[in-house]
């Protein structure tokens, strides 16, 4: 099938690569501007760019596709059907009518729950069992299309965002090759999606990433894995502040919320409802990352040490 793939992140990476090992005719891919990275601030192109350039795939990055030019670029292609997969950009109406199959999206998450930007990051944070990818029809609705395929995965108890998010990525890609090939054949299915069932998942911000240490633990972690590897959990430990990159549930607290205590060389704190947490992973302020035990070699916590 001759198709134009939408994508920037290196999770439409495996999407795009399972297109064209699946023989279709990737005639180009869109994909968002480069952007500055880094100390030096030089120019980075998105993962996707990088995948379509060394395939010999030619590379489109318009600011906006709501421009006509965009539209005219799109329409030139002459795709059979659009792929796209955490692209970022909103596809006009004009866009969606093009291609004769339509076009499809793959979503991070078992639809109609955790429609928008963040529902990898969302379902752990509140502590799902389970996550998943969705197949859809795009509409002009956020994530409102009709759904064609999903599957979903277990979450593991101490899994983060990021490590979910990678296993997703892999089967978001094959379940795509999968509804390209029942929308060839014709033998997919359409499934509205239910509105009264939906839930949004909005960006993370770094507003959302300070701790709460009234809290009880098992929520504190779920905080920490889904906000891992961005933005990153944090809390203030005197007056400067500790990111907290990984944690693991301890049998019941000791003290206040936020009470900081060393036990048999482990860094625990206490939460909510005299539960605790192990602070395994973290890294203050101006310095590098590191295990509690080590952090604790360098800065003891006294009697009075609350994290705040």
């Amino acid at each position: 099938m001759r198709i134009v793939f939408m994508g920037t992140p290196d999770f439409a990476v495996p999407s795009l690569k399972s297109l064209i090992e699946a023989g279709h005719e990737v005639c180009g891919v869109f994909t968002q501007p480069d952007k500055p990275k880094g100390r030096g601030y030089a120019l980075t192109p998105p993962p996707v760019k990088v995948l379509a350039a060394e395939r010999g795939i030619p590379v489109y990055q318009p600011a906006t596709l709501r421009k006509e030019e965009a539209v005219e670029l799109v329409r030139a292609l002459q795709p059979e059907l659009i792929a796209v997969v955490a692209y970022g950009k909103i596809l006009p109406k004009a866009i969606l009518d093009i291609p004769g199959f339509g076009c499809v999206n793959v979503h991070g998450s078992l639809l109609p729950k955790y429609r928008g930007a963040a529902p990898i990051q969302w379902s752990v944070i509140n502590g799902d069992r389970y996550a998943g990818v969705t197949t859809m029809f795009m509409a002009e609705g956020l994530d409102t299309g009709d759904m064609l395929l999903s599957q979903s995965t277990e979450i593991g108890p101490d899994e983060t965002s990021g490590e979910l998010y990678g296993r997703l990525s892999e089967m978001g890609a094959r379940l795509l090759v999968k509804t390209v090939q029942a929308l060839r054949d014709q033998t997919d299915q359409r499934i509205p999606q239910n509105d009264a069932d939906s839930s949004y998942a909005p960006m993370l911000t770094k507003e959302l990433a300070r701790i709460d240490w009234t809290k009880p633990a098992q929520g504190i972690h779920n905080l920490v894995r889904g906000l891992s590897p961005w933005p990153v959990a944090f809390t203030a430990f005197h007056n400067k502040k500790l990111k907290i990159h990984k944690t693991a549930l301890c049998p019941c607290g000791s003290g206040e919320p936020g009470k900081a205590a060393e036990s048999d060389g482990r860094f625990v704190v206490s939460c909510g409802g005299g539960s605790a947490l192990e602070l395994l992973e973290v890294q203050l302020q101006g310095g590098k990352k590191m295990s509690g035990r080590d952090f604790l070699r360098g800065h003891p916590v006294g009697e009075n040490t609350v994290l705040q």
